[in-house]
């Protein structure tokens, strides 16, 4: 099944498949020569208004909070040529476009988001470390829909996030196109992170893996997105909101950021990464027996309404539209925009 996005009033951009599959090559064959860490940006998810996943006694506001400070602690303290910035050192509400621009205006050469987990099955358990890209399980995408739908409380989300909506699957195609250059660096450092989790806190290692977190998107470095356990698991929810269980999982963190800091100063290349699989999580409902796997491609976006018998698409088979606002205010989206008119004269 092949999906156009039709874009009433505003226009996102212009995507062919090949587009898609050379974005994909550039990704697999694109390097950054980073030769010193300096400083480092450490976010403490959620805050004030959003008190993230709920616990029964906890909030997950609060525990990466003091986990975050606990962290950079660990730094300033160990490490002397390090600066260490912070999202948030207190319970206020930081939208996820401006942790970016916080990461991105001081040239971070490494941005570390600290989250805590939840499932609507209280025995899943462990610690799972992303990095920005294109979900490829249902259970990726929904952590990234539940860390994502925070913009809801920000004002005029729609604009700040070109048109994203964090509900819609169809919104998460974009991140396949967004390949991050910095992806080798972000899945190395990641690995440090579940190795410590698994060998130095001992906690259960969910693995690396990769979805579409708009905080990650728009960072110009090497990101991850920590997911320290599930609050919703009520011995996990312990261990996340006790001291020691805090000092455990900063110093994880703390150990996996001096790793791979030497790793990047020594010139260690990332090419051989082993990735952790990750466990098998339990499935709340069982799927309908009609339930089946398909694809979109998005194949065009357009201002204005295109009929979807346009003899355009008959070489598409089954067609279907979606629509998405977004902004053309950027010379960047003009720019395509009149591009794809010219190509498409007839739409």
């Amino acid at each position: 099944m092949l999906g156009i996005l039709c874009v009433s009033k505003y226009a996102l951009r212009i995507i062919v498949f090949s587009a898609l599959i050379q974005s994909v090559a550039f990704h697999l064959t694109a390097s950054v020569d980073q030769k010193k860490i300096e400083t480092v940006v450490i976010d403490a998810g959620h805050g004030g208004k959003d008190p993230g996943a709920l616990g029964e006694h906890v909030t997950e506001k609060e525990i990466v909070l003091s986990i975050a400070l606990k962290l950079g602690k660990y730094i300033e303290e160990g490490i002397d040529d390090v600066k260490v910035i912070y999202t948030r050192t207190e319970d206020v509400f930081v939208p996820l476009h401006e942790r970016a621009e916080i990461a991105n205006k001081n040239k971070a050469d490494l941005f570390i988001s600290i989250h805590a987990n939840a499932n609507d099955s209280k025995t899943v358990s462990g610690t799972e470390t992303y990095t920005m890209g294109l979900h490829k399980s249902q259970d990726n995408l929904e952590v990234a829909k539940l860390e994502n739908s925070v913009i809801y409380l920000e004002e005029d989300y729609s604009a700040n996030y070109e048109g994203f909506d964090p509900s819609s699957p169809e919104s998460y195609i974009i991140f396949s196109l967004l390949q991050n250059i910095h992806m080798d660096q972000s899945l190395g450092f990641a690995s440090y992170v579940q190795e410590q989790f698994r060998e130095r806190a001992l906690r259960k290692d969910r693995g690396v893996k990769q979805a579409g977190f708009l905080v990650l998107w728009q960072t110009s470095m090497p990101s991850i997105l920590i997911e320290t356990g599930f609050v919703t698991n009520s011995k996990e929810e312990e261990y996340l909101s006790s001291s020691t269980g805090q000092d455990y999982l900063a110093s994880a963190i703390y150990r996996a950021f001096k790793d791979y800091k030497q790793a990047i100063e020594t010139k260690s290349a990332f090419e051989n990464i082993e990735v952790p699989q990750a466990s098998e999580v339990p499935v709340a409902k069982s799927a309908p027996e009609n339930d089946s796997l398909y694809f979109k491609v998005q194949v065009v976006a357009s201002g204005m309404a295109i009929p979807l018998s346009s003899s355009y698409f008959s070489s598409f088979g089954k067609v279907e539209e979606f629509l998405m606002q977004a902004s053309t205010n950027t010379p960047w989206e003009r720019k395509n925009l009149t591009k794809g008119r010219q190509d498409m004269p007839g739409m």
